[in-house]
């Protein structure tokens, strides 16, 4: 996987598109989520730059060994979320996420996974 600089609209972008394919498809409601919510625009990007991360998203995943599987395991994804430490950015890309896997009404096995990983690394540590 690519990495993007920290806190970056990229890196915020890429969780929101790891969800979007989080189920192994783009459903044509979560798309409209996207668009009536201006998710790219609340996260400082253009309708292209974001069609470009998820582009990016593809390829990545077309040359991992993640290409098999329908979702990440914990240790991309902790990478991944790694890249955004602002509690401000990931509260918002939370409510994105959230957004958009509600669009269809239905909840994935692989969209749960992929929350649950997310929200597991951005948990206050007990230490």
């Amino acid at each position: 996987m690519r990495s993007y600089p920290q806190n970056s609209p990229q890196a915020a972008a890429r969780i929101v598109a790891l969800m979007l394919v989080a189920d192994g498809h783009v459903d044509r409601r979560e798309e409209q989520v996207i668009e009536a919510l201006d998710v790219y625009g609340q996260l400082g990007l253009d309708a292209a730059q974001f069609a470009r991360i998820m582009k990016d998203l593809h390829e990545d995943r077309q040359t991992s060994h993640f290409h098999a599987t329908s979702h990440l395991g914990a240790t991309t994804v902790n990478m991944l979320t790694h890249e955004i430490d602002a509690p401000i950015l990931r509260r918002k890309v939370l409510q994105l996420c959230f957004a958009v896997i509600a669009a269809d009404g239905f909840l994935a096995d692989g969209e749960i996974e992929t929350i649950r990983l997310i929200l597991n690394a951005w948990a206050p540590s007990s230490t």
